[in-house]
């Protein structure tokens, strides 16, 4: 990991600090395909991501598009089991950033289709500009997603949904997906990236302890669904009370009133 608004070399997958932030950018132009070269620097990254310090993560992208999907110099030759492999590596990428223990956003300004949208669907939040497209569009070479896309789809719109997405290989505006749950929020396109900026240094500056018990809470709901999840609350949420953001933030509410704690993750 870099130093606090420090880079990382020049590379198709840029990653800085902004304070307790981290920064992801996907820059391999003219298209952001996902090449090997792209697929080397994300597994690189996550490591650093796991490193103490990080408090968020936002994942975004230059260019006019984020990405048009997956080189598909990739698949050639590959053998099924050549591609098995491939596919295990890539979804332990997205389970490892999935269990990163403070927010992640993708912040998606454009079209936006197969790996790309797949990394987005493993963070925790979609944020979209209104002219933003995605698709999952795999079927144009005989494939399906395998990065986990269909069923973090399924997860968050139904089944249905999922079907209509891989099997069309149609793209769909942000607002559509908007309303079935699969982007968190659209915004204008004019001033997006500040506004995507400013909205994951906000959940990196919060209480990241909270953010990493909420994290797990709906993990457990997803897998258990609310019997399991409830099952994990009292010792989750009860940890929480030996944590100094807590007892800091109780503090300054009664000191202060709302809105003056500040949150170290500890």
């Amino acid at each position: 990991m870099t130093t606090e608004s420090g880079a990382t070399a020049a590379g198709p997958l840029r990653l800085e600090r902004q304070g307790a932030l981290a920064v992801m950018t996907i820059d391999h132009p003219p298209l952001n395909l996902f090449d090997s070269s792209m697929i080397e620097a994300l597994r690189g990254h996550v490591d650093a991501l796991e490193e103490p310090g990080v408090r968020g993560l936002l994942v975004r992208a230059e260019g006019a598009v984020v990405s048009a999907g997956v080189d598909v110099d990739v698949f050639h030759g590959l053998s099924s089991a050549d591609a098995a492999t491939l596919w295990t590596d890539l979804l332990e990428v997205i389970h490892r950033i999935e269990r990163l223990p403070y927010p992640t956003v993708f912040a998606a300004h454009a079209l936006t289709l197969t790996a790309a949208f797949e990394l987005a669907l493993g963070c925790d939040l979609i944020v979209a500009a209104e002219s933003a497209q995605f698709g999952l569009v795999e079927t144009v070479v005989g494939l399906t997603p395998a990065m986990g896309g269909t069923q973090r789809i399924a997860d968050r719109a139904g089944p249905g949904r999922a079907r209509e997405l891989v099997m069309t290989g149609a793209l769909f505006p942000a607002g559509t997906l908007e309303r079935w749950n699969v982007v968190n929020r659209v915004w204008e396109d004019e001033g997006f990236d500040a506004r995507a900026r400013k909205f994951a240094n906000r959940l990196a500056t919060g209480p990241t302890l909270a953010h990493a018990a909420t994290k797990r809470i709906v993990r457990a709901q997803i897998e258990d669904g609310v019997p399991g999840a409830d099952a994990v609350v009292p010792e989750t949420a009860g940890n929480l009370f030996d944590t100094k953001d807590l007892k800091k933030a109780v503090e300054t509410f009664l000191d202060q009133g709302p809105g003056n704690a500040t949150f170290e993750g500890r």
